[in-house]
């Protein structure tokens, strides 16, 4: 085996949100960025002077744009300081769209932020359920060529998500798992350790929308929040104060009631001025994630609760997977971490489940029982980074180093090696 193959893999979870990267074998990311690239504009669009000067202006702009643009948090705070970086978010809804972009944000978080040689390390990236073939392909590209790596697994979020294992010492490789990303929700029902691609659902409604939903509702009410800021200051309420809620009126009159206890306050200073400012958090902090469970009250494009998609996901999985998959439901993603998220889900999915049972044996007159069928949403401090955990895990197996694309077959066979990963079971 190589030299790369005796240090740990470099493990990169991009999400459209956040980007989660660390070291395999280590139980948590070492960072978790916005994935997010500032490029300085002023270089991208040199002024078009003639002659050679241009020529020379246009190759060392070129140069400059090279290096000088930033990632993550740095991103964000350059683009508001000035006026000269323009921000790009490479991922949209869990694909890649911006592959310029994409290939910046991997170079600054190999080189800035892991500090490691990409020529020494095996290399595992995560991509979202339903991506294209090609977009493996580019992928690959990308790595072996710009990076020179020695080798590349990418793997589907879900299947790390259920590799995680956090249910018992022997992982279960059967289970739903319910993505719920920053910018994409997929439901995902894996058999063995294989998705069933006919049963996945997605739903277009994700942890963005409940920050949009929460800024939509101060701003509503009439709450001072400059207007440059208050998306971050909605993801910072959303972050910091919302949870789910067993019962939309009673939780409304438990704020009137005692609106001291529950209307919880919001300070921050103006970026422009630096004069501090302060709001009111109220009902939105519980409305945020409702529309998971009660989607009309933000969108009448789509109405489908969370509980009735992953009924329908599961119901159209093969009729010998359903108890398994009722009985190993996943969360994974930051929008699942909200307060009593998993109480809830399982409840109101437990509902549809037994009025079919009930439903059933009435059918059938009461000849025959069906049996009960066991509903269980697992929850886990770790489900923020399921994913990157559950890849971490993998690539500290000695059959991922067999399973990777290594850089001698891509130079022999190309990028299309790529499209296919196998399927493998280090966790047994």
């Amino acid at each position: 085996m190589d030299a790369a193959a005796s240090r740990p893999a470099v493990v990169i979870d991009n999400g459209t949100g956040y980007t989660k990267m660390g070291f395999a074998g280590n139980v948590e990311p070492c960072f978790i960025v916005p994935t997010v690239v500032a490029v300085n504009e002023s270089f991208s669009n040199p002024s078009r002077s003639s002659g050679k000067s241009n020529w020379l202006a246009q190759h060392s702009a070129g140069v400059m744009a090279d290096l000088d643009f930033f990632i993550g948090e740095e991103a964000l705070a350059r683009s508001r300081s000035s006026n000269t970086y323009n921000l790009s978010y490479p991922i949209r809804h869990g694909q890649v769209e911006n592959w310029d972009a994409m290939e910046r944000f991997w170079q600054q978080c190999i080189f800035n932020y892991l500090r490691c040689d990409p020529e020494d390390h095996y290399f595992l990236l995560t991509e979202s359920p339903l991506t294209a073939p090609e977009s493996r392909e580019y992928t690959g590209e990308i790595m072996f060529e710009t990076f020179n790596i020695p080798g590349l697994y990418i793997a589907v979020q879900p299947v790390l998500a259920l590799a995680a294992g956090y249910t018992t010492s022997k992982c279960e490789m059967t289970g739903v798992v319910v993505d719920v990303g920053d910018g994409a929700t997929h439901v995902v029902p894996v058999a063995d350790g294989y998705v069933i691609g006919s049963s996945i659902k997605s739903i277009p409604i994700c942890g963005k929308d409940v920050t949009l939903f929460v800024q939509q509702l101060m701003r509503e009410r009439g709450e001072h929040v400059p207007a440059e800021d208050c998306f971050e200051v909605a993801r910072k309420v959303k972050e910091m104060y919302c949870y789910t809620c067993s019962d939309i009126v009673k939780e409304y009159n438990k704020h009137d009631r005692e609106p001291s206890k529950y209307i919880k306050q919001w300070k921050g200073t103006k970026p422009k001025t630096g004069a501090p400012y302060s709001c009111d958090v109220g009902y939105e902090r519980f409305l945020g994630p409702e529309i998971f469970f009660n989607p009309e009250i933000y969108s009448s494009d789509f109405t489908t609760p969370l509980p009735a998609v992953i009924d329908k996901c599961i119901q159209s999985a093969p009729i010998d997977t359903r108890r398994a998959l009722y009985k190993n439901i996943v969360l994974s993603g930051g929008s699942t971490m909200f307060k009593d998220f998993h109480r809830r889900l399982q409840r109101d999915l437990k509902k549809i489940v037994d009025a079919r049972v009930i439903a059933s044996d009435a059918r059938l007159g009461g000849e025959v029982k069906a049996q009960p069928v066991e509903v269980n949403v697992v929850s886990h401090p770790i489900q923020r980074f399921a994913v990157w955990f559950g890849g971490s895990v993998l690539a500290s197996t000695p059959e991922f180093y067999a399973a990777c694309h290594t850089k001698a077959e891509y130079e022999e066979y190309g990028a299309s090696i790529c499209r296919t990963n196998p399927v493998f079971k280090g966790m047994y």
